[in-house]
Parts: C-alpha cells; structure tokens; sequence
C-alpha cells in the first residue's frame, strides 16, 4: 500500500514539473513580436497643412501633403550628411544629391531613397515611429 502512495506522488510531481517545463520553454523560445519605438511626438497643431517641421537633432522631418502625414529620414544614403528641406524638395549640401517631398532621388550621387518612418495619431499627437 505505501508503495501507491509513492507512485502517485512521483506521478504528480512529474506532471507538475512537465507543465512548468513546457510553460518555460514556450515563454522563452518563442519570438516576442517587435515592439515599435517611439522616435518622437507632435502635436496635432503644430504641424502646419502641405508643410514641415523639421527635427535637426533626431534627423527627421514630419511633413503633411494634402491630409497624408509621414515623417523622412534626413540621413542622406550616399555618405550620411544632413538633408536640408526646402520648399521644392530636399537638398544635401554635401555632394547635392536631391529628392522630391516623398524621400525619392531625383538627382545623385544618391542613389537610395530617404527612409520614410510609420506615423500614427494618436489621441491629438502624430507619434513617429521605428
């Protein structure tokens, strides 16, 4: 008789130790879904219809065309040097690669378009994201 009452015991203990095994290894060997990142935040206001607004120090412009918003990476991808935005397009002082309102190249020696960044609204705030 005292021998049911280890087996059953050794028959839980296995059963509990299978569970929490199999919930760790689901836990940590399945792949987390990418989280967005926040690069930055503008307020509904502030950005100004068919115009842009222009972040130096994060390199990023948000512009609004027509109701359609979405921010450009200002990082050139012909050697990394700041895109100025002008009223025409963007224009690398560098080596005077140029490109239209939507990041693409109209001139070289780039050859790549501008990243463009996904922006939603949120609550009364366009937020730029990763």
């Amino acid at each position: 008789m005292a021998e049911l009452g280890q087996t059953r015991r050794t028959f839980l203990g296995t059963l509990i130790a299978l569970v929490a095994g199999g919930w760790f290894l689901g836990k940590f060997l399945t792949p987390r879904g990418k989280r967005k990142k926040t690069l930055l935040a503008v307020a509904r206001g502030d950005l100004p219809r068919d115009g842009a607004l222009v972040y130096r120090e994060a390199r990023i412009a948000v512009l609004n065309r027509g109701g359609q918003v979405y921010a450009l990476n200002l990082v050139c991808t012909h050697l990394g040097c700041t895109v100025n935005v002008t009223p025409a397009g963007l224009v690398c002082p560098c080596h005077g690669s140029e490109f239209d309102r939507e990041g693409k190249v109209l001139k070289g020696p780039a050859d790549r378009a501008l990243q463009r960044y996904q922006v939603q609204l949120v609550g009364e705030a366009y937020h730029v994201q990763l």
